[in-house]
């Protein structure tokens, strides 16, 4: 852990002191000193560090290093005022679950290749930070879930995902069968590959993939998405609830959430995703609609695929 020492200020970070979620933040008196940003570091293995501590020193931050895949200090991170990530989106994906239990805001540097959750590459970390030392930025506030896994009466631990949760049909390869349900309201039962239940972050991502609709990230709304449906009337649904349970009949299945595999399901095993009690803030420098821009920019959305010719109307 690499500390610099605290410069006088009275700026109090990001975090849980004083920020209106969602609005752009207060910039300091002109002439005033700002205190030094406590920055936890999540990185993925084998990254070269150096360039980016260099400009951690050089912005006075206070900063401490964690590999992605190893367990975190939970006491340290409570007492940071903003969890930078170094990777793609799969290392957001990591931060976000360490970051909105603990309530401090995430900031991603892209060094990966589409990047939709992040924010800055690594050329605009420097002017990042000082943007964010000044309070120029907005906190944008993402809707997370957890899961649960209910088998013969016993329950696994909660699991916390930001993108998406998956009961699919693996290790079979049958179709299964399976019973939904929202907040106590039977939706129905269909034979499919599986099921996903996308947050609206997640809406861009496997969803996405799987002809799911796609929802401003700030909503709170829950996508159902059915992998490979045995029925043609069977479509994607965006639900406003609080609870989706989806229970195995007579099938056996695996449980994913962001791209990890985590439990084996089996018949009448009930899998429950809930939303959770903390969204996460997202810190951003642009306006609400560099969504839009993000989708053109980044997966072609609202862009015509043949480009009208020059000189017609």
């Amino acid at each position: 852990m690499v500390r610099v020492e605290r410069l006088p200020g009275a700026w109090a970070g990001p975090g849980r002191r004083g920020r209106a979620g969602g609005q752009p933040g207060a910039l300091r008196p002109p002439g005033t000193r700002a205190a030094a940003v406590k920055v936890g570091v999540l990185h993925y293995p084998g990254l070269d560090l150096q360039p980016f501590e260099r400009i951690l020193r050089a912005a006075d931050c206070e900063y401490w290093l964690h590999e992605r895949e190893a367990a975190i200090d939970t006491d340290r991170l409570r007492n940071t005022d903003l969890m930078l990530t170094l990777g793609g989106d799969g290392t957001f994906l990591h931060g976000a679950r360490h970051a909105a239990p603990n309530d401090v805001p995430i900031l991603g540097v892209n060094l990966g290749r589409l990047g939709l959750l992040t924010e800055v590459d690594p050329k605009g970390l420097k002017s990042g930070l000082e943007r964010v030392k000044k309070g120029d930025y907005r906190t944008e506030e993402r809707t997370m879930v957890t899961a649960e896994l209910a088998t013969g009466g016993r329950a696994s631990a909660n699991v916390l995902a930001l993108n998406e949760v998956m009961l699919h049909r693996s290790p079979s390869l049958r179709i299964i069968r399976f019973a939904m349900s929202m907040d106590g309201q039977e939706i129905g039962t269909i034979d499919a590959d599986g099921v996903l239940v996308a947050t609206a972050t997640g809406s861009t991502a496997y969803s996405l993939a799987l002809g799911g609709p796609i929802l401003e990230p700030t909503l709170s709304d829950l996508v159902l998405v059915p992998m490979n449906p045995f029925a043609l009337t069977v479509r994607p649904i965006v639900v406003n609830g609080v609870e989706v349970r989806v229970k195995l009949i007579g099938s056996e299945g695996s449980v994913a959430a962001d791209g990890r595999e985590l439990w084996t399901a089996q018949d009448g095993s009930v899998l429950t995703v809930r939303a959770y009690s903390r969204r996460l803030k997202v810190v951003r420098f642009g306006p609400p609609d560099d969504f839009y821009r993000v989708l053109r920019d980044k997966i072609g959305w609202g862009t015509p695929l043949v480009p009208r010719p020059q000189g017609v109307a």
